[in-house]
């Protein structure tokens, strides 16, 4: 899911960045001294869950948490995901820092979508109808990301068709995977900390 330095041309890199300061800016304005904490924890999350990847040309496919991420934090989303990869690149050098904008808006973008369309679905009463939104939540957000990821790799190079085929493709069975364990986090905190679902992204 990352894109590494030098595979992306400036075009791309700067309507990334632009999209990313975007969003950082809206997360920023709604971001409450509450609020702070959770994105503390789910950079974190987000930070582990994708430092195990699997190679794919000049991209990789691992979990990302970027449903889970969406579902809770909203457009904070952008602020949590920016400081997972900026971590990583700092001190794995997954991605790089002039992709740091246009990685940051194909994974935490596809989040903020999902808050919008699913979390409304997101009820303690309803554990079946919570475990589906979530699963479609982070189902989504990984092939929305990998979807963006494959967008960003084609408008650089159109050679890159078939990579961006082959990397839409390797992200179906990680979006199952994906789905799934979201859906089930989603229940396990409605059991535990339902008031996470009540706060405003």
């Amino acid at each position: 899911m990352h894109i590494s330095e030098g595979v992306l041309s400036p075009p791309v890199l700067i309507t990334g960045w632009g999209l990313t300061l975007i969003g950082l800016t809206i997360a920023l304005k709604k971001l409450s001294h509450r609020k702070i904490s959770e994105v503390a924890v789910l950079s974190s999350a987000f930070f582990i869950a994708s430092l195990i990847h699997v190679p794919i040309g000049p991209s990789a496919a691992h979990l990302v948490l970027n449903g889970m991420v969406g579902i809770l934090l909203g457009w904070n989303s952008f602020v949590a995901i920016f400081l997972g990869l900026l971590l990583q690149a700092l001190f794995f050098q997954f991605g790089g820092f002039t992709t740091l904008g246009i990685n940051t808006f194909n994974m935490a973008f596809p989040g903020v979508i999902s808050y919008y369309l699913l979390k409304r679905f997101i009820r303690g009463e309803n554990q079946k109808l919570s475990f589906i939104s979530g699963f479609l939540a982070g189902f989504l957000s990984m092939l929305g990301a990998g979807f963006f990821t494959a967008l960003s790799l084609y408008l650089t190079e159109k050679k890159f068709l078939i990579l961006c085929e082959t990397l839409i493709i390797a992200h179906i069975p990680i979006a199952v995977v994906e789905g799934l364990v979201t859906g089930f986090i989603v229940v396990y905190l409605l059991k535990i900390k339902p008031e996470v679902f009540k706060n405003e992204g």
